[in-house]
């Protein structure tokens, strides 16, 4: 296996960052949480994390993310999502336009503490007749806005209220288990081609295998540097950023998450990310305090 870029949780530090080889975790010199990471420059934290030095680590495998660090979001940005949104919307024209223009639909989707890893829980809206996957590769981004890595994140999505009208989209898209990340980073300078990455993701529901499709970031209709440079416009990103770079595929109007399901997503040279689905309650709000 080809070495990764990990985050993990221990007695001392819930955001360790750390590299992963030989199924063991080490330190990096200078690193403590992936904050840290991105506040350097892309050959430096290349060259630390490829120094076998570190001395090994031991805890639990957390999403690749820090408290300080921002997760957005793009739409429209395959072809196969243009057409999901349009058929599932009122009004289509809008994705259409979208997917043509110069500018990209970017949006703001989650931060740490909402923010799952692998064999952690998704969550569908108990308000949302539809909820649907949408598996996306993620790009990592220093304070320079350089590409330092890839991972996986599942953008989970309220199909329904997505589809109702385009303003309901950070209500679809921001809420209680609908953002999970991982498993670790790829770093950018290990992928030799990122265009022919292939990506697949199914549903099963118990032993039944409820959907399945795949699609390769060759499909992708702008370029990571075309995102990022719209990202960063008139926007500060102090401690970097990650942005989830769209999806290419999604399943179709008759398939809808359900409690219980699991969701699987697997991108070559990256790794698999895998949830299980739970409705959250509308009220989760006082059941979490216990108020009301």
């Amino acid at each position: 296996m080809s070495l990764k870029i990990a985050v993990i949780a221990t007695a001392e530090n819930p955001f360790r960052c750390v590299t992963y080889k030989d199924s063991k975790f080490f330190s990096i010199e200078g690193v403590s949480t992936l904050t840290d990471a991105l506040h350097m420059r892309a050959d430096e934290l290349r060259a630390r994390v490829n120094d076998s030095s570190g001395k090994e680590c031991f805890g639990t495998l957390q999403p690749p993310i820090s408290p300080e660090i921002e997760i957005w979001g793009a739409g429209v940005t395959y072809l196969r999502s243009r057409d999901a949104r349009k058929e599932e919307s009122g009004v289509p024209d809008v994705y259409q336009r979208v997917y043509e223009a110069d500018r990209p639909e970017l949006f703001f989707k989650s931060h740490a503490r909402r923010t799952v890893g692998t064999a952690h829980d998704i969550g569908i809206r108990a308000d949302s007749a539809a909820s649907v996957p949408e598996p996306e590769v993620a790009i990592v981004v220093n304070i320079y806005q350089e590409i330092i890595g890839l991972t996986i994140c599942n953008d989970v999505t309220a199909r329904t209220i997505e589809g109702e009208n385009p303003l309901y989209l950070s209500q679809a898209k921001i809420y209680v288990g609908s953002t999970a990340m991982g498993p670790m980073i790829t770093p950018i300078w290990d992928v030799d081609d990122i265009g022919t990455l292939g990506i697949s993701a199914h549903i099963t529901r118990g032993t039944e295998l409820v959907w399945q499709a795949q699609t390769s970031l060759g499909a992708l209709h702008r370029t990571f540097e075309d995102l990022v440079s719209y990202l960063f416009r008139c926007q500060i990103f102090p401690d970097g950023v990650i942005l989830s770079t769209g999806t290419g595929i999604v399943p179709p109007l008759d398939i809808s998450l359900e409690d219980g399901d699991v969701v699987t997503i697997s991108v070559d040279e990256i790794g698999i990310l895998s949830n299980r689905v739970v409705r959250i309650d509308e009220n989760i709000h006082n059941l979490t305090l216990g108020i009301g």
